[in-house]
C-alpha cells in the first residue's frame, strides 16, 4: 500500500517544512508516503466560495485515479484516537488498498463533488488549525499509527 496526502497550496513555514521531513524520512521504513502540493488558485475577489471549491477539486481530482481509496481530513469528520486511526492504517493495509489518499481541502473546504468521491472523512481534532499546522499533524500521526502497528514505543498509552 501507499499513501498519498494532497494538500492545497505550499507548505511555506520552515518550522512545518522541518517537521514533514522528519516524519516522511522516518516512514520510509515503513511505506510509501507521496505528498502533492496543489498550487493556489489565482482567483478574482468576486468569485464565490462553491466556484473556488470547484476549481480546487478540478486540480485535486488530477492526482486521483479510479482504484484510489479516498478520505477526506475534515474538522466534521470521524474522530479517531491514535490507536483507532493505527486500526483503520492496519485494516486499509490487509484489505489490499493500493493507495489510500488524505486531502486536506483549501480554507472554504471542500467541494461536493470531491465529497461524494471519498469514502468518508475523518478529524485529526476538532480544534481548528491552519492548513499549514494540520499538514505536520497528518504526517506525525501516520508515522504514530506504523509504530503502533509494529509495536515500537514511540506512541505511549
Amino acid at each position: 500500500m501507499k499513501i498519498t496526502l494532497i494538500f492545497i497550496g505550499k507548505t511555506d513555514e520552515d518550522f512545518i517544512k522541518v517537521g514533514i521531513e522528519k516524519y516522511v524520512n522516518r516512514l520510509n521504513h515503513y511505506i510509501k508516503l507521496d505528498i502533492i502540493e496543489i498550487k493556489n488558485i489565482k482567483i478574482p475577489k468576486s468569485i464565490t466560495k462553491e466556484n473556488l471549491k470547484s476549481l480546487e477539486y478540478e486540480q485535486i481530482n488530477k492526482h486521483i485515479i479510479a482504484d484510489d481509496t479516498v478520505y477526506l481530513l475534515d474538522e466534521n469528520g470521524k474522530e479517531l484516537t491514535s490507536v483507532g486511526f493505527s486500526d483503520f492504517i492496519k485494516k486499509s493495509m490487509l484489505s489490499s488498498i493500493k493507495n489510500l489518499v488524505f486531502i486536506v481541502g483549501g480554507a472554504y473546504g471542500f467541494s461536493e463533488k470531491i465529497e461524494k468521491r471519498a469514502i468518508g472523512k475523518i478529524s485529526l481534532s476538532k480544534m481548528t488549525f491552519t492548513h499549514q499546522m494540520i499538514r505536520l499533524i497528518a504526517v506525525e500521526q501516520i508515522y504514530r499509527a506504523f509504530t503502533i502497528i509494529n509495536n515500537e514505543p514511540y506512541h505511549h498509552n
